[in-house]
């Protein structure tokens, strides 16, 4: 990461700002999205605020993800702790909760968890550690998840 500098010369680390991250993901059209194509995923987007390929990150991870209609997660075990933050939406967890905007989830590692949307939601999601796909003990998505994916995909 490059270094400003501030009006005595003095080095200042670069400071991303996003305003109102609290608006539909799908309203954050600055920023630079990419399809988060992996097996099992449904449609998800996700925009990098760190990687473990960053320097000062010790392997963390920091993303926004943002689930269409009917998107999901694939399922998997986090190998570390993770950090979601629902931003907008309504998230269905494969545990049977749902979390709702300003929701905060811890997850320990060896948590296994598949994340889905009826109606679009996104997330802050801070990762210690990667993850490990486990779709041989996936739980069935909720019919109406499925519903909303088909919907959705045929908008498109």
């Amino acid at each position: 990461m490059s270094h400003n500098h501030d009006e005595r010369g003095s080095p200042v680390a670069n400071i991303e700002v996003i305003r109102n991250v609290l608006r539909s993901g799908f309203d954050l059209n600055e920023l630079d999205w990419e399809l988060w194509s992996e097996p099992n995923r449904q449609g998800v987007d996700r925009y990098v605020l760190w990687s473990p390929e960053d320097r000062h990150s010790a392997g963390t991870v920091g993303l926004l993800v943002r689930y269409p209609k009917g998107g999901h997660s694939d399922y998997h075990e986090h190998l570390g702790y993770e950090l979601m933050l629902v931003l907008s939406g309504k998230l269905e967890h494969s545990n049977g909760e749902s979390y709702e905007q300003g929701d905060l989830i811890v997850e320990e590692p060896g948590t296994f968890h598949q994340v889905s949307t009826v109606d679009g939601a996104m997330i802050l999601a801070v990762r210690t550690q990667g993850t490990d796909p486990r779709p041989d003990i996936a739980p069935s998505l909720k019919e109406e998840v499925l519903n909303a994916s088909e919907i959705a995909g045929e908008r498109q």
